[in-house]
């Protein structure tokens, strides 16, 4: 009985490890997403998904389980960095200018820079095409 205990105890500890660090991604894994100026954000310091959801709160894109899109329309200004956050058990591939690839739970900063504007970017998720629309202004 106490062997069950403690074996369902040291698997409850690991997965809770497990979520913690996947919690936390580094500036280099997020931001490592080359902009249309080709400019990468060197990595400073890790970002936690808590202090993106404020510091992103009016720019964030969250994909679903199924690659749906909310918002699926949204309006920036040039140059603006925004966070794609993947809210599956999936790693996604997402096209948003240029393709990146987002770990489970994770979330990627993408900068919309544009040199004609307004532009208009449709953002892929995997197979699904045009999930949602970013108008890019000055």
């Amino acid at each position: 009985m106490f062997l069950g205990i403690l074996v369902i105890l040291v698997i409850i500890f690991l997965s809770y490890r497990q979520f913690k660090k996947g919690s936390e991604v580094p500036l280099a894994d997020r931001s490592g997403v080359e902009d249309t100026t080709g400019d990468v954000v060197p990595p400073t310091k890790v970002l936690k998904y808590g202090e993106a959801l404020v510091l992103y709160k009016d720019k964030r894109i969250q994909l679903d389980t199924k690659c749906q899109a909310s918002p699926n329309n949204a309006t920036f200004k040039n140059n603006t960095k925004i966070m794609i956050d993947n809210r599956s058990a999936v790693t996604r591939t997402v096209k948003v200018g240029s393709v990146t690839t987002i770990k489970p739970w994770s979330f990627r900063i993408v900068n919309l820079s544009a040199s004609t504007l307004p532009a208009t970017w449709l953002v892929d998720c995997d197979n699904s095409q045009n999930v949602a629309t970013l108008l890019i202004q000055k």
